[in-house]
């Protein structure tokens, strides 16, 4: 059977066209969360890969300063911005006095500050994608409700309920709850997705700040591995299962 989606749009209430103008609007907004944040953490592990392979020497032998110079010129990566923020308060708090431990723990403090604060950036969006597929199929639920609330008009105003009276307004109702179905499922699916390439993406960052400070408590063992993030699959090569969340705070 042919479906004739203007024929119906035509023919619906004005009600359940405001249904459909919502889920239409909620789809939109996730597709444009959902090419956003590709964006955004593709030319984050670019951006990461080309400072690691510069400041990784200057780590290697000790030389903060430089690595620090480094860092502060790709201040727009998170790595570089993430690892910066640690080599500046070792840095500072060892010119002002501190012993190298007391440093490095002032150092993670401040590296835990920093990674909350990425972490709420590389969420940004990430609730449109929950809140639709949580609330998608309710909206098109509503549709329904509404389009059947029509056909009961229509059988008043015939004063017949035969199918050939309100086959196309019960029609309508359902198409709208299919509709709603269509906008959550890929909705929750790329929730899902993103999240877990989000929570790697965090997890390398956290790893190249820990092993940063371990390298500046002891002065010596090796040296961050500050690739970590950079060398992990982008978005459209990574077939690893995310971890589903209900919520977008990964934290």
């Amino acid at each position: 059977m042919e479906i004739n989606f203007l024929e119906l749009w035509s023919r619906m209430g004005l009600p359940v066209r405001g249904v459909v103008f919502v889920l239409t609007l909620q789809a939109l907004a996730c597709v444009a969360v959902v090419i956003d944040r590709i964006i955004v953490l593709i030319q984050a592990r670019t951006q990461a890969r080309a400072f690691a392979s510069k400041v990784q020497g200057a780590v290697e032998s000790e030389q903060y300063d430089r690595a620090l110079a480094v860092a502060t010129e790709h201040q727009s990566n998170h790595l570089a911005a993430y690892l910066a923020l640690g080599l500046k308060t070792f840095l500072t708090r060892t010119r002002a006095g501190d012993g190298s431990e007391r440093a490095a723990e002032l150092t993670r403090r401040a590296l835990e500050r920093k990674g909350d604060a990425i972490s709420r950036e590389l969420q940004r969006g990430m609730n449109v994608l929950a809140s639709t597929g949580s609330t998608a199929p309710f909206v098109g639920l509503l549709g329904t409700v509404l389009g059947i609330i029509n056909a009961f008009k229509l059988i008043a105003a015939n004063g017949s309920g035969g199918i050939g009276t309100i086959g196309a307004a019960i029609g309508e109702a359902l198409i709208v709850t299919g509709y709603g179905l269509v906008v959550a499922i890929p909705s929750v699916l790329v929730f899902n997705w993103l999240s877990g390439r989000i929570t790697e993406y965090e997890s390398g960052l956290l790893n190249a700040g820990s092993e940063l400070v371990d390298r500046l408590e002891t002065g010596d063992g090796a040296a961050p591995h500050l690739a970590g993030t950079a060398a992990s699959e982008t978005p459209a090569q990574s077939g690893a299962a995310p971890k589903a969340k209900s919520a977008p705070a990964l934290r």
